[in-house]
């Protein structure tokens, strides 16, 4: 990264007009950004020429690399057939109605329909107001409040943020705006109290969540929303039969269930959705990242039929459902996605990613027992996480002014890794198309700045 910033240089140009998406602004306009210039597969280089391997996959989301010739050629065909139309007032194209019938049928919501915006906070959005639609078409319109989870990521607008269970995306902008709760987060690792048991720790959580809805009202509660996976709160797994418990407790009560898919669909986890790794069974689905490996800004949501049905019913009178983006169903977004799922198939996707993820794992596995600061290696997949503390005996955490997940990362950058730290918890996300060797090489690399990690922290 660079340290000095040269007049007329892409890094003062950058630092002068340019304002970064979760980046200290006045650290950035001491250090500077580091200016990435090409990609190569799992690889990207910055512009002294010095190669990384993105072991996050961008934001977890170029799953076929950084220079994928298909995806480049779907978009450069449809580019030259047609270069955008929207989905408004019965307008469609060929691909939008041919890709919506494969995640229909890839999602397995049968009888249900796709809807396209183009991010994932506009699809976490999408569903609420759907779920909206569907209670006060079912009479209940004071069902309006979403449950989400501590610890979680849904996204960056208000109501996205607002589901988010992390303290960073709410304190500058007054969030969660009313209307919005959060129940435990999941972590076997910090949750589980002494003396409990998986079993016993899945029955807690239903109840502290049936607790919250009793609190709250039945009658006010539209949906609950979750990751498979949480993916920015520290890749947390959660515990077998959690979702069966939290299913029940809905069902109990009427209240949707949300699957936020952005980060774990179309192979993240091992299985196409993370909802098939964790034993979910949601009403409605976000997806995104994955979808068109980032070539293209597009998101989709499906939705199980009756949610359908709700906003046919809502506007059976001739009205118009009152919602959309300018980019819907973007032509070469859906030429993108469908040639990358298509790419996914034919790799065989869920069978090489969890060849890949096991292998990964079992490297990361070894490096924690034979180093003093890992806690936990945790993940599905190509989904993994490893949390450093101080005392992996105790769990006693680093003093969080030691930020030393970032001190990782840092480190890293030297060593030519790319990863994300989450607060002390170090996630990898590679792209899906990583070989052996890639797998290899990032454990090396991993393993190399633990080490100088590990020297440089003081000895208490």
């Amino acid at each position: 990264m660079n340290t000095q910033l040269r007049p007329n240089s892409v890094a003062t140009q950058d630092v002068t007009y340019h304002m970064h998406s979760q980046t200290n602004p006045g650290e950035h306009e001491a250090r500077g950004p580091l200016i990435i210039t090409r990609g190569d597969g799992v690889r990207v280089y910055d512009d002294e020429g010095k190669e990384y391997i993105d072991a996050m996959a961008g934001l977890w989301c170029a799953s076929l690399g950084f220079n994928n010739k298909r995806l480049a050629d779907a978009a450069t065909r449809q580019y030259a057939e047609l270069g955008f139309y929207h989905t408004f007032n019965h307008r469609t194209s060929a691909g939008v109605a041919a890709l919506s019938q494969k995640l229909v049928e890839l999602t397995g919501m049968t009888g249900g329909k796709a809807y396209y915006a183009t991010s994932g906070s506009e699809a976490n959005e999408t569903m609420v107001k759907l779920a909206w639609v569907y209670h006060t078409v079912h009479g209940k319109p004071t069902k309006r409040k979403v449950i989400a989870r501590q610890r979680a990521f849904h996204g960056s607008t208000i109501a996205a943020a607002s589901m988010c269970g992390l303290e960073f995306m709410h304190r500058e902008f007054g969030l969660p705006i009313p209307g919005f709760q959060h129940t435990l987060c999941p972590s076997p690792y910090r949750g589980m109290l002494p003396g409990e048991d998986a079993d016993a720790f899945v029955a807690r959580l239903a109840s502290e969540l049936e607790a919250l809805i009793l609190r709250e009202s039945p009658d006010t509660i539209a949906a609950f929303i979750a990751e498979p996976i949480n993916a920015g709160g520290g890749i947390i797994i959660p515990p077998a039969r959690y979702f069966a418990a939290v299913g029940a407790v809905l069902k109990k009560y009427d209240i949707l269930f949300l699957d936020d898919e952005i980060v774990c669909g179309f192979g993240r986890t091992g299985r196409w959705f993370g909802k098939e790794t964790v034993g979910m069974a949601p009403d409605m689905m976000s997806m995104a990242k994955g979808l068109s490996s980032s070539y293209f800004p597009i998101s989709a949501v499906v939705i199980k039929a009756e949610i359908y049905e709700a906003v046919k019913t809502f506007n059976a009178q001739g009205g118009s459902f009152g919602h959309g983006f300018t980019n819907s169903g973007h032509p070469v977004g859906v030429a993108i996605a469908s040639e990358a799922i298509s790419i996914y198939e034919e790799m065989g996707l869920e069978a090489h990613v969890q060849k890949m993820g096991a292998r990964l794992k079992g490297h990361f596995q070894d490096i924690a027992s034979r180093s003093a600061i890992v806690g936990e290696v945790r993940g599905e997949g190509l989904m993994l996480g490893i949390e450093l503390v101080r005392d992996p005996a105790t769990k006693e955490p680093f003093a969080p002014a030691m930020k030393t997940g970032l001190a990782f990362d840092q480190i890293a950058y030297r060593n030519g890794l790319i990863s994300r730290c989450m607060g002390d918890v170090l996630g990898f996300s590679p792209p899906l198309i990583v070989t052996e060797s890639d797998v290899d090489q990032i454990a090396e690399r991993c393993e190399a700045s633990l080490k100088e990690l590990e020297t440089s922290l003081p000895k208490v």
